[in-house]
């Protein structure tokens, strides 16, 4: 790990991290089946703001929108949009989402991993993918926070999401919050699907019960989530397809050992979908 000393957040708090359901698509700006569908995990994400111990310095969110085959960062001072959802509304596609970018965070951010032996890289283009702006759209609209949007791995590795969370772990002090943006359910072929809902509701339990253990067994068991969990781990998060679930290893890695809790909770599509907090 780095020796590199965290600057200190300005009001002294060390921020929470979250693992928060991002939705689908542009959900929360469009007319949905039923219209209220997405009203609750709207109402959440609103409530973020207010339950933190002060206003972050910045946001650090791993999105499940983009996969790299390192860590990579954003380093724009002012990331652009990128619309990476297809078949929606045009007006959706004129969402816009102007929060600076953190081109010094990434700096920082990069010799916390290459600290901690992990390979990561700085991409200046990229702008906001659909899983860093449309939540942030909710919890934080008026887009004045400095935004760090960090990718996954494209190795799919528990493991590997577990590490680099841990390595940024610092940020925290620094009063940086961080995100895991995914969905806890995401099985495209089984939303709407009444043999879903039992499914959903046992993998969600697991997930609740694990990160709630002490550190060390909460990450040995998500390392091995894919077995640990039983049949309805790979029933809600097929192989390959579990891009969105790693954004909660992330942030359990850097939760170091502070336990989890679950702060959010809705059926949506027939599906539980959850969030869950670490102080």
């Amino acid at each position: 790990m780095s020796t590199m000393a965290p600057t200190p957040s300005p009001s002294g708090a060390r921020m929470p991290a979250f693992y928060i359901p991002h939705g689908a698509g542009p959900c929360f700006f469009m007319d949905w089946n039923p219209p209220d569908a997405w009203d609750q995990t709207a109402a959440f994400l609103r409530g973020i703001p207010a339950s933190l111990p002060a206003r972050p310095t910045a946001i650090v969110l791993v999105t499940a929108h983009w996969l790299a085959p390192q860590v990579t960062l954003t380093g724009s001072a002012q990331p652009g949009m990128l619309f990476d959802y297809y078949g929606f509304p045009p007006h959706t596609y004129e969402l816009r989402y102007p929060a600076p970018g953190a081109p010094a965070l990434a700096e920082r951010a990069r010799a916390l991993l290459a600290g901690a032996g992990i390979a990561a890289t700085v991409d200046t283009q990229r702008g906001y993918d659909h899983g860093t702006f449309v939540p942030l759209l909710v919890a934080f609209p008026d887009a004045d926070v400095p935004v760090l949007q960090v990718s996954l791995l494209g190795s799919l590795s528990a493991q590997a999401h577990l590490d680099y969370g841990r390595a940024l772990a610092p940020l925290r002090d620094d009063g940086a919050l961080i995100i895991g943006s995914g969905m806890s359910y995401h099985n495209m072929r089984g939303y709407g699907d009444p043999r879903s809902t039992p499914i959903s509701v046992e993998f969600d339990r697991w997930l609740t019960d694990t990160l709630a253990r002490p550190a060390a067994e909460r990450d040995a068991r998500l390392a091995a989530w894919d077995t640990a969990a039983g049949p309805a781990g790979r029933l809600c998060h097929p192989p390959r397809a579990e891009e969105h679930l790693l954004p909660l290893h992330v942030v359990a890695g850097a939760a170091g050992d502070g336990a989890g809790r679950k702060v959010f909770s809705d059926e949506v599509l027939r599906t539980t979908i959850s969030a869950f907090r670490f102080d």
